[in-house]
């Protein structure tokens, strides 16, 4: 095997759920291909690199084997080489806390119970 197409490795190799969600990816721009935008039928060849948005980075992976079929997890280290730098790493952490902190998020959920019912009643003068 020479070459596979983009779509269908970047699902072989769990980057993407689907094969359809791969090329969507590729179709938007969002995937590069030795620093080029990469259409989905584009064929990646090994040593390449890849280079996936990701939020606010783009992930780069160097390919070292190819394959077609889908692979377990424990397996994707044999196929591809993550090769993103540390601050592009640490660019998207910050990113993930400040999303995390920065809108806070209801804890609870549905209608209020009978004592938060009671509680908002006295707050807002309407004890009876």
């Amino acid at each position: 095997m020479d070459k596979v197409r983009i779509d269908k490795f970047l699902w072989a190799v769990r980057l993407f759920k689907t094969r359809s969600q791969a090329a969507e990816a590729c179709s938007k721009g969002h995937v590069l291909l030795n620093d080029q935008p990469a259409k989905p039928s584009k064929d990646v060849k090994i040593g390449d690199i890849i280079a996936v948005k990701n939020k606010v980075i783009f992930r780069k992976y160097k390919v070292l084997q190819l394959l077609d079929k889908r692979v377990g997890a424990k397996l994707v280290e044999n196929y591809i080489q993550e090769i993103t730098s540390q601050d592009d790493l640490m660019k998207l952490k910050l990113y993930q806390e400040y999303q995390r902190t920065a809108v806070p998020r209801r804890t609870e959920k549905g209608r209020p119970t009978k004592k938060q019912r009671r509680q908002l009643d006295r707050f807002l003068g309407k004890d009876l």
